[in-house]
Parts: C-alpha cells; structure tokens; sequence
C-alpha cells in the first residue's frame, strides 16, 4: 500500500506554480508526479492513494483512476491541510492494516523501495525514514543517527556549521499500521516537526536508510532546473517521453523540425512542436508539447513549457518560460528569468537577469508590465 502526499503549495516554486500545482510541474516534459507514479508502476505496486488540496481538479484530470499505468489510484481531498500526518490518518482505512509506503508526488527520484523496505523489515522498524546526503544543510531537516541507522534526534535547518548531520530526511516513509494510532485525527500534524521527535524521545525503533539513489526535493527554481538538466543527462533514472532520434535527443509525435535547425544535446522536444530553420536548441533544453520555435531563435540551457510562441530571433538563455507563453520577435530572456505561464513579452523587450514574472503578465516596455 502507497500514499502519495500531494495536497501542497509549492510556494517556493512561484511564479510557477502560480496557477498549477507542485505535482504537476513538468519535468522533461511530464509531470513531475508522474515520474513517481511511474516508479511505483515499475516496482511493482498497484494499490495508490493521493491526497489533494491545491488545484486538485489537474491532478484527477491527468492520472484519473491510474489505469493507464497499470495502477488503481483513489483520491482523498482536504478541505483543509491537515500536515503530512494528519494526511495520512484521514486515510487509514485504505492500508488494511499492512506495512505502508508514504512518499512525496513533488520530488524527482529512482528510487529502489523494494531495498528500502527490506532495510526496513530487517531492523524491525516502526518507522523508516529516506535519508539522502546533502550539500546544503540549511534547507533540509537532519537526521542525527548512529552506525546501525537508529534515528537518535533532528535538526531543523541548521546552518552548515552548526549541522551536527549531512543526511537529510528525503520525505519517504516506510511504516507499520500502529503509527496511526499515535496521530490526532482531524487536526494538522506533521511527521517531521511532531510525529518523528515524538517518537525518537519515547525510544520507538525509528530507522534512517541511507541509499545510494537520486533525489531531488524540486524545493526551488534552481532545483527545478537542476532536476530537468539530470533527467536529460540521465543522472536520475526516469522516462524521457518522445523517440530518441541521436543521441541525447528527444522528439514528441507530429513535431516538425525544420533543416538547417542546430541541436545540440541533450534536447526533449514535445508532441506538435514546430521548430523553424535557422533554430538552435543548445542543450540542456527542453520545449513543451505545442510549442512553435520561429526562424532564428535561440534557446541555451532552458526549459519552455507547453503551449506558446517563440518568435523569430529570440534569446532565452538558461531561463524558465512557463505554459501558454507568447515571447516577441527579437526579445531576449536573460539568465535565471522566470516567467509564469500565460505570459506575454512584446517584440525587441530584455527580460533582465533572475527576474521573476507573474502569470498572466503582458510585458510592453521596458522596466514595465502589468497583469
């Protein structure tokens, strides 16, 4: 039995996810919980249940009742957040009692849970935390253990100098069903910040598992970015949608590339693109399904999503440009630009570097927008 929480915000994505939720990010071209579901297809799972909260309806829309992907996915919707624990009491019905698997649907990983959960039936654990090595302390919660993977205390954040651990707590869970009797029913609660340091200070048999998998928390627009370039360089083990034409090239159904287009790897193009001549894609990049690159334009290192407009002699360099976007002839996107979906940038305009830009927003002049 899987959980998948994704009743998030995903707020530090924004202007991403300023109109879609964090499950639903596209990373090379599916969304990112997508990329889970098919992972749990792989390994062999088949009974899913989801938590919804934030834009829910998109979620339902696109994996619907998991079919498709050989699964049978159910859904519990929160009218309000009930935490990463709170979530999973609603549903405790759904576990029958059995040994049950928590994961995050906004996180890009291989993981391999079958050895996990072996890690996890071998030191009769209560509990088993994900715990993944970290570069950067500050962002990510700790886990203090010792040698045999006993969970011994937390650390929240801790400035690198001051952090007692480097492995991270990855939001993957294993647990036996008596946890749920241990968390309140109808109320918010958290498995990090409650659940676990309660546990730990009772003495229950709390368990880290260090592994040697991918993960990535997709917990900023640099992570964001940094998750789509390893897809494409195939550091993390996923799906790249499309036929692989060369190597390191990717290309969706009825695209049309024109000649004379540069391409160099690694590249996913979507499904009814139109790529003119005169167009080079220098990778990393990946360009959404319905997406028209015109004469002439350039894109280094960056990511359209689906649906837009790229004129004739634009610039994005390593820059995000969301869904539905319309880009001028001869504008230029500057390094490390966002640009939320639906966005409109008039002919001739420089998005400047590591501007963030709103969904919806008509940029017209320089230094100007509005929504």
């Amino acid at each position: 039995m899987v959980m998948v929480l994704a009743a998030g915000f995903g707020t530090r994505l924004m202007p991403l996810t300023g109109d879609i939720s964090k499950p639903m990010v596209p990373i090379a071209n599916r969304p990112v919980m997508e990329h889970i579901v098919r992972l749990l297809a792989r390994t062999g799972f088949k009974e899913i249940v989801v938590n919804l909260h934030y834009l829910p309806e998109a979620i339902v829309e696109h994996f619907g009742n998991g079919e498709k992907w050989g699964l049978n996915i159910s859904y519990s919707r929160e009218e309000r957040l009930l935490g990463t624990a709170g979530g999973v009491k609603k549903c405790a019905r759904f576990f029958g009692g059995e040994t049950f698997i928590v994961l995050s649907g906004d996180a890009l990983t291989d993981v391999n849970l079958l050895e996990m959960l072996e890690f996890h039936k071998k030191k009769k654990a209560l509990a088993t935390i994900m715990a993944t090595e970290v570069r950067e302390t500050s962002r990510y919660g700790v886990i203090l253990a010792d040698e045999d993977g006993a969970v011994k205390g937390f650390q929240e954040k801790p400035p690198d100098a001051e952090a007692l651990s480097n492995v991270a707590n990855s939001g993957i869970y294993i647990f036996e069903p008596e946890i749920l009797e241990m968390i309140p029913a109808g109320k918010p609660y958290d498995f990090g910040s409650e659940l676990f340091p309660r546990l730990v200070k009772e003495g229950q048999p709390v368990y880290a598992w260090r592994h040697p998998y991918y993960w990535n928390d997709v917990g900023s627009i640099d992570e964001y970015q940094r998750g789509n370039f390893d897809a494409l360089e195939g550091r993390v083990k996923v799906e790249i949608p499309g036929v692989e034409i060369a190597e390191g090239i990717w290309v969706g159904k009825e695209t049309r590339i024109d000649r004379d287009v540069l391409i160099t790897p690694p590249v996913c193009i979507g499904d009814h693109c139109v790529i003119e001549r005169g167009a080079r894609l220098i990778g990393p990049v990946v360009v959404g399904p319905d997406t028209t690159v015109r004469q002439g334009a350039v894109l280094y290192k960056g990511i359209k999503w689906g649906k837009g407009y790229i004129g004739r002699d634009v610039s994005i360099f390593e820059s995000i440009v969301g869904a539905e976007s319309h880009i001028g002839d001869g504008a230029t996107v500057l390094k490390g630009a966002v640009l939320g979906s639906r966005c409109v940038v008039k002919d001739g305009i420089v998005i400047d570097p590591s501007v963030r830009i709103m969904p919806g927003t008509v940029v017209a002049e320089e230094g100007k927008s509005k929504p």
